[in-house]
């Protein structure tokens, strides 16, 4: 019989028990391109030490073990999903048929699609709202232009006639061709 580790979930701020998904696909990554060796792998990580390099690989391996358990016991997601649709479909009652949709929504991540509303008005009125005022600050804030007078300066008498001279070369040049 095959002693398999076990798995532990455990909640805390600490980073030593955060779940590290990015660090370990970035390892993931890593390995199949060919690098195996923990220094390269905690420099491309950006892990501390080398110790973290092989608990994210612990963990890796206990996700992956995790996996392979429930793929040989038959869950998968086509299962959850099944049986939650089943639940569903198939309730008495409406508030296990709730229940049971509230799951579906949770899984997709939309259990809590609440509209603020700011003294009755929905978000699009907010966004609308927050536009137009930053249009007008824009606008107040623009100068107007016939506050000014532009006195432009006298030109120069030498740059005058060098603006001559390369007026009267450009002549010549078009001229002759």
């Amino acid at each position: 019989m095959k002693q398999l580790k076990p798995v532990v979930f455990v909640q805390g701020k600490r980073e030593f028990y955060r779940k590290n998904y990015y660090v370990q696909n970035i390892l993931i990554k890593a390995l199949s391109e060919g690098v195996t060796e923990p220094e390269e792998l905690r420099k491309i990580a950006h892990l501390d030490k080398v110790a973290d390099v092989y608990r994210s690989l612990d963990k890796l391996a206990i996700r992956r073990e995790y996996h392979d358990a429930l793929a040989r016991n038959g869950i998968s997601l086509d299962y959850i999903v099944d049986n939650i649709k089943e639940l569903a479909e198939g309730a008495k009652s409406d508030s296990t048929k709730l229940k049971s949709l509230e799951i579906l929504l949770r899984s997709l991540g939309l259990e809590k699609y609440e509209e603020s509303e700011v003294g009755g008005k929905g978000w699009e009125d907010i966004i609308i709202e927050a536009e137009e005022k930053k249009a007008s600050d824009v606008k107040s804030k623009r100068l107007d232009v016939s506050d000014y007078t532009v006195i432009t300066p006298e030109t120069p008498e030498k740059e005058k006639k060098t603006r001559e001279r390369e007026r009267a070369m450009g002549k010549e040049l078009y001229e002759e061709q």
